[in-house]
């Protein structure tokens, strides 16, 4: 049987470069992480490995928790131990790897413009609620949808599309999972979310104790900022449900 292969197209040769080095980074310093091969970097697209497999659904969460777990804890140990999330970090060849603060409160003014925020002091609020999530061990973000995991027969978990990379807070990826999760197959009891933030403490914390420490409180939080951050994209990419900032309460069903 010949080889398959996916081919990505991008509409600037700078998209290109960029998904290229993400997946060059992750590849070294998230090594828990399955990536399809890279096999060609061409002046407008790139070409990888192909995956047969299905996107990530509500039973895999615990599979996916301790994944991201295990590759933000990999990832602290390797290179962001001295990152510091208000500042960019840097990739090996000098550019920059863009930080957490600055491009979501670009995203979260551009939302009160949307009209998704109601006033200013809806913005303020989010705003507080950023720098509040802004503290801690530096992770890293890679849109942890579940589109972006590919899970084959055999159970083996691909993690895919580079495009987007940013310096995190603990726990703050494995939220956006959970919230598009929820968007796209409905709600999630507090049991299995409290569950999934206890399977990615347990593996990010084999790698250094200090790792996983990320409470319920951080991640509804962390919540509370992707509920206004994807708005956008309600009935688009198979989100079909509707989201709160706080879809279930601590000790809800």
């Amino acid at each position: 049987m010949r080889p398959r292969y996916f081919t990505k197209r991008y509409e600037a040769p700078e998209r290109v470069a960029s998904a290229a080095r993400h997946h060059a980074w992750l590849a070294e310093h998230a090594r828990p992480l399955r990536l399809p091969a890279l096999t060609v970097v061409g002046p407008t697209s790139l070409t990888y490995e192909w995956v047969d497999g299905r996107p990530a659904r509500p039973e895999d969460l615990l599979a996916l928790a301790a994944l991201l777990g295990d590759a933000h804890g990999a990832a602290w140990t390797t290179d962001l131990r001295p990152a510091s999330l208000n500042t960019p970090h840097r990739f090996r060849d000098g550019i920059a790897f863009g930080d957490y603060i600055g491009p979501r409160q670009t995203a979260l003014r551009r939302r009160l413009e949307q009209g998704y925020l109601p006033d200013r002091g809806a913005l303020h609020k989010m705003l507080t609620l950023l720098e509040k999530t802004a503290e801690g061990p530096t992770a890293f973000y890679k849109d942890s949808n579940p589109r972006n995991f590919l899970i084959t027969e055999a159970g083996d978990i691909y993690t895919v599309d580079t495009d987007d990379l940013t310096l995190a807070p603990m726990a703050y990826d494995l939220a956006k999972l959970i919230a598009t999760l929820v968007l796209t197959y409905g709600p999630l009891s507090a049991a299995t979310i409290d569950s999934a933030l206890r399977a990615y403490n347990e593996a990010a914390e084999r790698h250094d104790p200090r790792l996983g420490t990320a409470d319920r409180e951080r991640l509804d939080d962390c919540l509370a900022l992707h509920a206004v951050l994807t708005a956008p994209y309600a009935g688009r990419h198979g989100y079909r449900d509707t989201w709160t900032a706080r879809p279930c309460p601590r000790g809800s069903a």
